[in-house]
């Protein structure tokens, strides 16, 4: 029987932090350990996640803005700490587990302070900068990619392979088989730019389904994220097509709509990657240029080599580009049933079960053994 445990966690900034610690939670406490989160009041402020979580907002310096901003983020991080090593000193968690990004800083150093066991997690095909910097003080390193850039060789040996944690509302899909296409029936297509939409999507994407042949225009069926300042534009730009489309800044239902979808278009994102694998939808992927080490790019890679997805460059993505990816993916009923197959074998639905085996199991000694128990990783071509 295992032995009821508390554990933290720490993540905040964006979804793609939060989700999968919110996946990681609920996992544990079906698993009957207490949990806490330690965020940010970004991360706070995301709806539908860690509901009867005890949450706590801790400063977190962000390092930017000159010699000024070094030293407010340092002092932040400073006062992070100590307010963790408060927390730790009530909860006693077993292990402190970090999601990436500059939220989970302060807990992370305060349970190396403390000398609690800990561990990341890494959602991106790129080592993140804050996991970087903590990787040689942690216990394990869990991954998403079988293949992942940035670490160190002297590292390897932590890492296992877990995947990316998904919503249960997503796993829940991983048995919906892929919409039935009938040659006059609707064509459903997502649209989503992450938490805040996407601009060029706004832009792009009306002028590309405006190409396609008519017939298949009439059988369209869009739902597209958007941000504030572009929906109403957007709105018009779909009616003076034709298109039936369902506009909104936020989809508090994306996983219904993704397990009802013919086909996504988006950014490549881990947590989209992740729960586009896991149901097993096709997508045209396009990268966000500015993402840290262009890492949405590398997150796309494994999906885009075994058939799941075509990939745009935003430089490249153009209303005549996408219409002829379309053309070639959409119009093809065979050719989208197969990406579907493709992207659902490299899902790894499991993900939250497995990291939580390993969270479980950091805590005891020896660490590397219990590792090495998991499933092996080669990271080929990974050091940079």
């Amino acid at each position: 029987m295992t032995m009821k445990r508390h554990f933290v966690l720490a993540a905040g900034g964006t979804g793609g932090h939060m989700i999968p610690a919110h996946a990681l939670a609920a996992e544990l406490m079906r698993r009957g350990h207490r949990v806490a989160l330690v965020t940010d009041e970004r991360g706070e402020r995301i709806p539908g996640l860690f509901e009867g979580v005890q949450t706590h907002v801790l400063p977190a310096g962000r390092v930017a803005g000159g010699p000024l901003g070094w030293l407010r983020a340092v002092r932040e991080i400073l006062q992070g700490r100590e307010r963790a090593r408060r927390l730790y000193e009530a909860f006693q968690p077993a292990a402190v587990v970090g999601f990436g990004g500059y939220p989970a800083l302060p807990s992370l150093l305060a349970a190396r302070a403390e000398r609690i066991p800990m561990m990341l997690h890494e959602q991106n095909a790129v080592l993140g900068r804050t996991n970087r910097f903590l990787a040689g003080k942690v216990d394990a390193i869990a991954t998403a990619y079988p293949d992942i850039r940035r670490l160190k060789g002297r590292h390897l040996d932590k890492v296992a392979l877990v995947g990316n944690p998904v919503r249960d509302e997503v796993r829940m899909l991983r048995e919906t088989p892929y919409p039935t296409l009938l040659p006059d029936g609707i064509f459903r297509i997502l649209v989503t730019g992450g938490s805040q939409g996407a601009s060029v999507l706004s832009e792009v994407v009306p002028e590309a389904l405006g190409m396609m042949p008519l017939t298949f225009r009439r059988r369209m069926q869009v739902t597209q994220q958007c941000r504030p300042e572009d929906i109403e534009a957007v709105r018009e730009r779909y009616s003076a097509l034709g298109i039936p489309a369902d506009l909104a800044t936020y989809l508090p239902d994306l996983p219904a709509r993704l397990g009802w979808s013919h086909l996504v278009i988006g950014r490549a994102g881990a947590s989209t990657i992740a729960e586009l694998t896991v149901v097993g939808r096709p997508a045209i992927l396009v990268p966000y240029p500015s993402a840290t080490d262009d890492h949405q790019t590398y997150n796309a890679r494994e999906m885009v080599s075994t058939g799941g997805a075509r990939c745009i460059q935003q430089r490249h993505f153009t209303a005549i580009e996408l219409a002829k990816q379309m053309q070639k993916l959409a119009l093809d009923p065979a050719a989208l049933m197969n990406a579907a197959a493709c992207s659902r074998r490299i899902g790894r639905p499991d993900a939250a079960e497995r990291l939580a085996d390993l969270v479980e199991k950091i805590g005891q000694t020896p660490v590397m053994d219990e590792i090495g128990s998991a499933e092996s990783v080669q990271l080929k071509g990974a050091f940079a």
